[in-house]
């Protein structure tokens, strides 16, 4: 690193590498930390830079322009100002480290967006799903910090074009205003450049509530299942008798059941919520926890036919019943039935008998009563009834 002064002349006649070196620095004896970088790529021609010590007293070098962008005096003067910033405790190199810092999409939501949704959302492996079939492809090598509003709105719109459903397009775009909202909370970037996109938000919800007949069609089916299938039957009852997720169901425990009180509490870890709640049981789905055979032999309400690993002889948790129960709906003529549809039925049998939107809502577990009021429809004959007693009452006092 020759320190010499310099000067126009020099430029133009000494801005080249030693025989044998890829590169080399020359420094002025002018301002010192202003040097310039020659390459033996590009002879007569270099980059003018300026050498200093960040506060932890690590050797940075800022980048000013190129010998043939800017002249020597102009890179003086820059170099003087620099300088003068750094004796006041700034650090001209800060921003661009920070910018390399920043990661790419792929990188922020393997190392760090996932491992954290695996700790705090049910639905992470539907995370991993959506990154991987499309958000991977169109934004994966983004650094977060380039993300732009109207980008991720024609990813959007393409999404829709291509056949998605409104509903299940805007779900993409809520996982990357979720993952984004998250690295500004983690001080990785300043604002969500997507919080505000607006969503299709397409009323896709779907309402499948039982006639009497189908009621007494399935249940005929259920009481008449073949052995094989029974503990199955008995879990799409209690899910009947009870308005509560297949996932709850499942992960029941005896320990749950308060039979004197005739309460079934949902621990926050198995409630969609996130939140404790107590379901109260009704003469049918006590019947049922009287009928299944796993009291004080598992620890589990419902178990399958597998052997428990740990070696105690009993059954393992049931996981899952949409194989049989796709059996049992076809059998039942009612092929379109969904297991959630059971959940619709009981809130729909609350309202009917005149239940409260609000003890819904506390049964069934809702976060949100906008959730429940989905089944205010379905209230218009208990109103109808109570409409009709007044005029009832009118006619006893008139006598009319």
């Amino acid at each position: 690193m020759p320190k010499v002064l310099l000067t126009d002349k020099f430029l133009q006649t000494h801005l080249s590498c030693p025989d044998g070196k890829r590169r080399t620095e020359y420094c002025d004896t002018r301002i010192p930390g202003l040097y310039i970088e020659v390459r033996s790529s590009s002879p007569g021609g270099g980059t003018y830079y300026l050498r200093y010590k960040d506060a932890t007293g690590k050797t940075c070098h800022k980048k000013i322009g190129r010998t043939d962008e800017i002249s020597l005096a102009n890179a003086r003067n820059q170099a003087k100002t620099l300088k003068a910033e750094i004796q006041l405790g700034a650090d001209p190199c800060a921003e661009a480290r920070r910018r390399k810092e920043v990661p790419n999409w792929n990188t922020f939501f393997t190392d760090l967006y996932l491992p954290y949704a695996r700790q705090h959302k049910r639905s992470w492996k539907g995370d991993q799903v959506m990154h991987r079939h499309y958000i991977s492809d169109e934004f994966g090598r983004l650094p977060i910090n380039r993300f732009r509003k109207d980008a991720v709105v024609a990813f959007h719109n393409r999404l829709r074009e291509s056949g998605l459903a409104p509903a299940t397009a805007d779900h993409y775009v809520k996982l990357i205003r979720r993952a984004l909202n998250l690295a500004v909370e983690w001080d990785m970037i300043p604002t969500n450049p997507v919080a505000r996109i607006t969503l299709f938000n397409a009323d896709n919800r779907i309402e499948r509530f039982l006639s009497q007949e189908e009621l007494q069609k399935l249940l005929h089916t259920l009481d008449t299942v073949d052995a094989r299938r029974r503990t199955v039957a008995m879990v799409v009852k209690f899910l009947l008798f009870t308005g509560a997720r297949v996932d709850e169901a499942l992960q029941a425990r005896w320990a749950d059941i308060d039979r004197k009180n005739r309460t079934w509490t949902i621990q926050a870890a198995n409630s969609k919520s996130k939140r404790r709640r107590s379901i109260p049981l009704n003469d049918a789905a006590m019947a049922i926890l009287d009928q299944l055979r796993t009291r004080n032999r598992s620890e589990w309400l419902f178990t399958s036919s597998r052997k428990a690993r740990d070696g105690s002889g009993g059954r393992e948790r049931m996981t899952s019943i949409n194989k049989v129960w796709q059996q049992i709906r076809v059998d039942a003529g009612l092929p379109t039935l969904r297991l959630h549809d059971l959940r619709h039925n009981y809130a729909s049998m609350l309202v009917n008998s005149g239940r409260t939107l609000y003890e819904v809502q506390q049964i069934l577990g809702h976060s949100d009563s906008k959730v429940t009021e989905r089944y205010a429809h379905l209230s218009t004959a208990t109103l109808q009834d109570a409409a009709n007693s007044a005029g009832e009452y009118v006619k006893q006092v008139t006598g009319k």
